[in-house]
């Protein structure tokens, strides 16, 4: 018999509260039971993303989000500034070419965080930019962003600055009112511990002047008509009826918690896997910007990455990511974001050991282990 466990960037683990909330006899979505739902999840939701600004639910993964923000901001012949350092960053290039927009690329090394100061320079050197695309976390590389400090940048400009926090929101700090971020989408299935199949997005006063200049082709993913809608506490279209009530039980665990406590849990974690890391004579990554969400590190040589992921989940039950693109076979990624804890990082830990010992890399059995167990312990 084999237990598995989940430490992948999404999906990530289902708390038992959200999992018994999604084996509830269904309702139907046009009635006042659940619109009272969908409102107490729509208050909740500004909570976690920060913001006083309505969040939009929409029944897509966090990608159909993106696309919304995209096909809602700008019409085909703009001009956005993309941050490119990873396959996520990559995606908002690619979907605003399917609209026809005009991309300004910043190309940043995979495993480094973008400069601030380049994205001044790009914006002064170019009044034409709409829009700043760019990651809170960027999954594929482990890396954070300053979105603090770019914001600073973006809030005295004519741009928006749109956020991929698919993979940091309920995570690590994003304060969307406070820091000025425009827009920010995310998904379901990462920190906010839910299957996936909802994206979230946000916009402020200054992002819906855009929307509503926007000449872009638009009907489902149509954020005017999501705002109608939210102002009657509704949706729309048909609602993910049975997702939206687990996003409501997922939120009340948040609120109980608090996000404070929320990030340093997460801090926690993620300063335990690379003590471990480090520990076992891994390189991390991105040594500089890693993030609290998410922990990319380096196959060691002479070790088949994709067969240590491959064995690991296959033979232990235990899943982890593997590196993508360009990565793949030379990374991997351990998760320590949503319903995950100290005792399933130690037992992700313990199964790696296994594997790479088994492997034939040399280390001191358990050393990984214990350096996590310090600092938990502290």
């Amino acid at each position: 018999m084999k237990k598995n466990y989940l430490l992948t960037p999404g999906p990530t683990p289902l708390p038992p509260q959200v999992l018994e909330s999604m084996a509830r006899p269904i309702i139907h979505h046009r009635t006042p039971q659940f619109q009272a739902i969908l409102k107490e999840a729509s208050v909740g939701l500004k909570t976690v993303f920060q913001t006083s600004n309505d969040v939009f639910i929409i029944s897509s993964s966090g990608t159909g989000a993106m696309e919304a923000a995209v096909m809602n901001l700008l019409s085909c012949g703009d001009t956005a500034l993309v941050v490119q350092g990873g396959k996520f960053g990559e995606r908002w290039t690619e979907i605003s070419k399917a609209y026809g927009i005009n991309c300004e690329i910043i190309d940043v090394e995979w495993g480094k965080a973008v400069d601030p100061e380049e994205i001044s320079k790009r914006l002064k050197a170019n009044p034409k930019i709409k829009a700043v695309f760019t990651t809170l976390c960027e999954t594929s590389t482990g890396v954070d962003n300053d979105i603090e400090k770019i914001a600073g940048i973006t809030r005295d400009s004519h741009a928006v600055l749109v956020v991929d926090a698919i993979s940091g929101l309920g995570a690590i700090d994003l304060k969307t009112d406070a820091w000025g971020v425009d827009v920010v989408v995310s998904g379901s299935q990462k920190g906010l511990m839910l299957p996936p199949g909802l994206g979230f997005i946000s916009l402020s006063p200054k992002a819906w002047k855009l929307a509503e200049a926007s000449k872009s082709p638009r009907y489902y993913l149509d954020l005017r008509k999501a705002r109608k809608a939210l102002e009657k506490n509704d949706t729309p279209f048909t609602s993910s009826i049975t997702l939206i009530i687990a996003l409501n039980e997922a939120l009340k665990m948040m609120r109980e918690d608090g996000l404070e406590n929320i990030f340093a849990r997460h801090r926690k974690m993620a300063d335990a896997v690379r003590a471990a890391m480090k520990a076992l004579g891994l390189e991390l990554f991105s040594p500089t910007a890693a993030s609290d969400a998410v922990t990319a590190v380096k196959v060691p040589a002479g070790i088949d990455g994709e067969k240590l992921v491959k064995t690991m989940r296959d033979t232990y039950g235990v899943t982890i990511a593997g590196g993508q693109a360009e990565l793949k076979g030379k990374v991997f990624r351990i998760a320590h974001m949503g319903f995950i804890a100290e005792f399933d990082i130690i037992t992700g830990l313990s199964c790696l050991e296994k594997v790479l010992s088994t492997m034939g890399y040399k280390f001191t059995l358990g050393s990984g282990i214990k350096a996590a167990e310090e600092v938990f312990l502290k």
